[in-house]
């Protein structure tokens, strides 16, 4: 039935497929559709149709030297619904078994699925389902404080796109460093991790080479500077954050911009003269530690004590007790044994 397009040129094909990721077919139990590889000057059908997938199969494809997969753009929404099914699977089931290995599978469907949200921001379902999985993994981390070590270092080994993994590795800092506060309760905790991790979905307004380029313009900068202004118009009547949650999200890059050389500069002459509240210092500051620990294609990521060296000349003088909390939240997270 499939033998006829072992042959197919890349010039016909190529115009109709879509490339997949190897993080989708990790997440999936059996593949929906044919999947093709290019080899030869030619597609061939590599996966058949309802072929069953395990990291034992995907380790034997790499080795074979196929690691770049295709399949028509008309059946990627196969896949999806796939991945938002394991996602759902695996909500549901978060502390049943090994609670660990759960979260772990969840931070990564949920990083796939912020994908599918930043290509598709006005894709209600897609938002709402994330939305709920990403509730229940901050109730899953408050009740576990434990487990925030081991699954941020698990989670930075699969190489996510900085784009789509920074909101949640900020989010994960800025849920621990509430709660080692002992400043605020559980709900407060929750949509604070919420506010962080949905704050960058006005980026699915930018174009992928723009955040990956270091040399902007001075529009594209402006362009970049506005994405917190676009998440509050994407995500207002949509999901359930108070104003004062909106407030955050769009003043959450006030504090400052992180160059490629690590240089801080303010964002806007005004902002130094600025005063924010608690959450809004937390968010942003989470957010700057955050980027810096990610690579970029145009420079390599730095340790977070380091971060934390950049950082401590933007806020010092205006909030000492705050710097001094985050300081005693990062040495506990990492080297309190």
């Amino acid at each position: 039935m499939h033998e006829h397009y072992n042959a197919i040129t890349k010039t016909g094909l190529s115009l109709r497929l879509f490339p997949l990721s190897i993080r989708e077919l990790m997440y999936i139990p059996k593949v929906p559709c044919d999947v093709y590889s290019y080899s030869n000057q030619s597609f061939k059908v590599l996966i058949h149709k309802h072929t069953p997938i395990d990291n034992s199969f995907l380790r034997d494809l790499a080795k074979q030297g196929d690691t770049d997969f295709y399949i028509y753009k008309e059946d990627h929404i196969l896949v999806k619904q796939e991945i938002q099914k394991n996602l759902t699977l695996v909500t549901r089931s978060l502390s049943v078994g090994n609670a660990v290995e759960n979260a772990k599978q969840q931070m990564n469907l949920l990083t796939i699925n912020m994908s599918y949200l930043y290509d598709k921001p006005t894709d209600d379902e897609t938002l709402a389902l994330q939305y709920q999985c990403s509730k229940n993994l901050a109730y899953f981390l408050i009740k576990h404080i434990n487990y925030h070590e081991v699954l941020y270092k698990e989670f930075l080994k699969q190489n996510h796109h900085f784009i789509y993994a920074q909101p949640l590795i900020a989010s994960l800092f800025t849920l621990g460093l509430l709660k080692y506060s002992k400043k605020y309760n559980d709900q407060e905790i929750e949509a604070l991790f919420i506010t962080s991790y949905f704050k960058d979905i006005g980026m699915s307004s930018i174009p992928e080479s723009k955040y990956n380029n270091e040399d902007l313009s001075s529009d594209d900068k402006v362009l970049i500077n506005s994405h917190a202004e676009h998440s509050v118009q994407i995500l207002k009547g949509r999901i359930n954050l108070t104003p004062s949650h909106f407030l955050i999200i769009e003043n959450h890059h006030s504090f400052s911009l992180l160059k490629s050389n690590y240089d801080i500069t303010p964002r806007r002459k005004d902002d130094l003269n600025t005063v924010f509240g608690f959450e809004t210092v937390v968010v942003s500051i989470m957010d700057i530690i955050a980027a810096a620990i990610h690579g970029r294609p145009f420079r390599e990521p730095i340790q977070v004590f380091d971060a934390l060296s950049l950082i401590k000349n933007l806020i010092v003088d205006k909030y000492p007790q705050e710097f001094k909390l985050i300081v005693g939240y990062f040495k506990k997270f990492f080297f309190d044994k």
